[in-house]
């Protein structure tokens, strides 16, 4: 699959992994990073997508400090790495290139119009902003990090979205999946699902803490969610 370029709200441009559906027809997924860029894993996730009928666009959210980072979490440079990308980014400018990468998905040839969001880690937490500043038509967050930290923007949540936690995460603690259980308990739009003895990154393929059961629970959940709100 490609790379397509797309442009920036205040100017530049920056690349995205197009995974297509076999069929050239289908809803769109907006796939948002780790810290390790548009890596092997997002990539293969993307593709996944397109094996289920959608276009999935995993857009390089890291461009602005340095095009084209593809890291893995195999090393302990390239976490250091990827920390240093986490650190520097530009949350506010990350979300304006979110939002026009979600545009030109919804305007790519054969995509009906309707595009959810899903993202992982970084990502993760990105997916809840989306679903709180974006109109997006449905998010799904796999161990979104420091959510915590604008739950007084759920009241903003007016789609689908649904939110994959990890008990044992080391990066999101007890008590903010306390405060963040507390605040989304009831929300009409919001789901939550927790994933009990699972480790961050429970879901990524090869990863150090991966669980085939719970990243195959997480990742049906997902499926048929998508089916549901982008039919």
């Amino acid at each position: 699959m490609p790379d397509i370029t797309i442009k920036a709200a205040d100017g530049g441009s920056f690349s995205a992994y197009l995974a297509e559906p076999k069929s050239g027809k289908g809803a769109g997924v907006l796939v948002i990073q780790e810290i390790f860029g548009v890596n092997k894993v997002m990539r293969q996730i993307s593709d996944g997508l397109a094996a289920q009928g959608y276009f999935a666009l995993c857009p390089d959210i890291f461009w602005r400090q340095e095009p084209g980072v593809q890291l893995t979490d195999q090393t302990d440079a390239e976490w250091a790495r990827a920390f240093e990308f986490f650190k520097g980014f530009d949350e506010a400018k990350g979300i304006a290139d979110l939002k026009a990468t979600l545009a030109h998905l919804r305007g790519i040839k054969g995509c009906s119009g309707k595009a959810g969001t899903v993202g992982y880690c970084l990502g993760g937490r990105l997916v809840y902003l989306m679903a709180a500043r974006s109109d997006a038509d449905c998010n799904v967050s796999f161990y979104g990090v420091g959510i915590e930290n604008n739950l007084d923007e759920a009241t903003n949540i007016r789609k689908p979205t649904t939110l994959h936690i990890a008990e044992k995460d080391s990066y999101v603690p007890p008590e903010a999946q306390a405060k963040i259980k507390t605040a989304l308990l009831g929300h009409p739009h919001v789901t939550v699902h927790s994933y009990s003895g699972q480790e961050h990154a429970f879901a990524r393929t090869g990863g150090k803490h991966y669980d085939k059961a719970s990243a195959d629970l997480a990742n049906k959940r997902s499926a048929e969610f998508f089916r549901k709100h982008l039919a």
